[in-house]
């Protein structure tokens, strides 16, 4: 007997998947594969998704963890090797695979985990404007913690590079009570202010907009929320570089699908591959970006 349930729901004009196991509750959409939120019974959400969420068709959802392939960011400050993959004239903010639908291949139960998994088929050879063969596939393990795993195969002839990233949305009881340990004495690229590189003292803390590429990050990353008793970890592999934003007052009421005091319950950690730190896929090469997130009580 299947120890897990999955439902179908529509949010707005989204068709997604709800998935309750005995530890904890997922919910994801078709387009982009992306999860929307995560909660382990009985706690607060691991994952945020904004109460202003927009559930539209090619735009990604403001929650979760959308998945940003095959660059990340603005294009054009990507490294050439990555902006010459491109061959249309106007390149979205961040890739090309959050705004599509995927293909849900499965879902099974494998020693007390549920393991979904995604395709986006049109990554060999039908994405407009990247005229290249690569299987591309998301692999979410739900069990006692959430894995992301996402899979780059180059089915083609020629070398392809590509900048990526897990752009994962964490839920807090208040950003400026919460901190970032794992970072300390890293470099890192202060893109606030004119993209100069910077070294960080101690652990984050958030004080004002944050916008910031670590790199040479190490495996461990934590967000440690006082005021909810909990330490988030992040453990990844595949990358060796984090984004870390968060919009603050003025660019939070920007953003129409965030609440303007939607800042304080949210913090982006997203493992990637940018910066000096991009993918090269050979013909016949892969490529694994992975992320297990867990928690516990402090």
């Amino acid at each position: 007997m299947a120890n897990f349930k999955v439902d179908t729901e529509l949010h707005g004009e989204l068709n997604c998947w709800r998935i309750s196991s005995a530890h904890a509750e997922l919910l994801i959409a078709q387009q982009g594969a992306q999860i929307l939120s995560y909660q382990r019974i009985g706690e607060p959400p691991l994952l945020w998704l904004s109460d202003q969420a927009i559930f539209r068709p090619g735009k990604s959802v403001r929650a979760g963890v959308p998945v940003c392939w095959p660059w990340f960011g603005n294009l054009q400050r990507n490294p050439q090797s990555v902006q010459k993959m491109y061959k249309a004239d106007q390149a979205p903010a961040h890739g090309l695979a959050r705004g599509r639908d995927w293909q849900l291949r499965g879902v099974e139960e494998i020693a007390g985990a549920l393991r979904i998994e995604f395709e986006l088929p049109e990554a060999q050879g039908d994405l407009p404007g990247w005229p290249h063969e690569v299987e591309l596939k998301l692999l979410i393990e739900l069990g006692e913690q959430l894995t992301v795993t996402l899979t780059s195969y180059n089915l083609g002839s020629d070398t392809v590079t590509i900048s990526q990233a897990l752009h994962s949305y964490f839920a807090v009881s208040d950003v400026r009570q919460a901190r970032v340990e794992g970072v300390e004495g890293l470099g890192y690229i202060e893109t606030l202010a004119d993209w100069e590189q910077r070294e960080q003292a101690g652990a984050l803390a958030f004080a004002g907009e944050t916008d910031r590429i670590y790199l040479d990050t190490p495996e461990q990353l934590s967000i440690v929320d006082p005021q909810w008793q909990r330490r988030i970890t992040l453990r990844s592999s595949g990358s060796r570089s984090a984004v870390i934003w968060n919009p603050w007052t003025e660019r939070a009421k920007e953003l129409p699908d965030m609440a303007d005091d939607g800042w304080q319950r949210m913090l982006c950690i997203e493992t990637a591959n940018v910066w000096d730190d991009v993918v090269e896929l050979k013909p016949g090469a892969s490529h694994e970006l992975s992320v297990v997130i867990g928690s516990e009580t402090l």
